[in-house]
């Protein structure tokens, strides 16, 4: 038997204020990272303004917009800096006409120092615009981001109506540093058919298999 702790509706609202969350990908090319930020901001209107590097868009690849449930209008810019990823982002956080302000950064550049990232915090902050700042390939440094993530891809949960078809897309999201929040690790996925983003996390007495694309603990009996 496979059982699912469900958090509270005030423990499933991460990553909805407006501040700066950096995001780990665990694997330094796994899209994850792209797929659970998107899905926080499902309920955006205004467009989004994503920026990457020369290098994360070379190995990681550029946003594919087909496949996204959602078509919000997208503001797509390449830099070859990691500077200049900094320099879009900050501008795009004056911005009033965007919902939220994506970037990508690959490594460790120096320009990406605290001062750097509490510059993003506040900008975010002020304007009422959240932030996400993928670092790929990247070790975890001194940041102001409110919160830091590790995610990875998980194998899709099971389709209701057809067992050859892939289900709800599912990642492995570890929030390992918060300000606003203590740190756990939840399996997150996103439920197309209502439109909504789940944070599930297993009891804590032993664990079972994940036969059905679940992540579960093992019931008291």
């Amino acid at each position: 038997m496979t059982v699912h702790h469900r958090l509270p509706l005030s423990d499933r609202s991460f990553g909805q204020g407006s501040t700066l969350s950096d995001i780990f990908p665990v694997s330094a090319v796994d899209p994850a990272a792209i797929g659970f930020v998107l899905a926080h901001l499902r309920h955006k209107t205004r467009p989004i303004l994503c920026v990457q590097d020369h290098v994360s868009a070379k190995e990681a690849g550029r946003f594919y917009m087909p496949g996204l449930r959602h078509t919000w209008p997208l503001l797509q810019v390449d830099v070859s800096r990691a500077s200049d990823v900094l320099f879009s982002m900050e501008e795009g956080l004056r911005c009033q006409d965007v919902s939220a302000v994506i970037g990508e950064v690959w490594g460790d550049p120096k320009a990406l120092d605290f001062t750097a990232s509490k510059r993003l915090m506040m900008r975010a902050e002020a304007n009422g615009v959240p932030c996400w700042l993928i670092r790929r390939n990247a070790t975890v440094s001194l940041s102001a981001a409110r919160d830091r993530w590790r995610v990875s891809s998980l194998p899709s949960a099971g389709h209701p109506h057809d067992p050859q078809a892939p289900g709800h897309p599912r990642w492995q999201v570890e929030l390992f540093r918060s300000r606003r929040s203590r740190p756990r690790t939840w399996v997150a996925s996103y439920d197309r058919s209502a439109d909504r983003l789940d944070f599930s996390a297993p009891f804590r007495d032993g664990a079972l298999g994940d036969r059905d694309g679940a992540v579960g603990q093992r019931a008291r009996a």
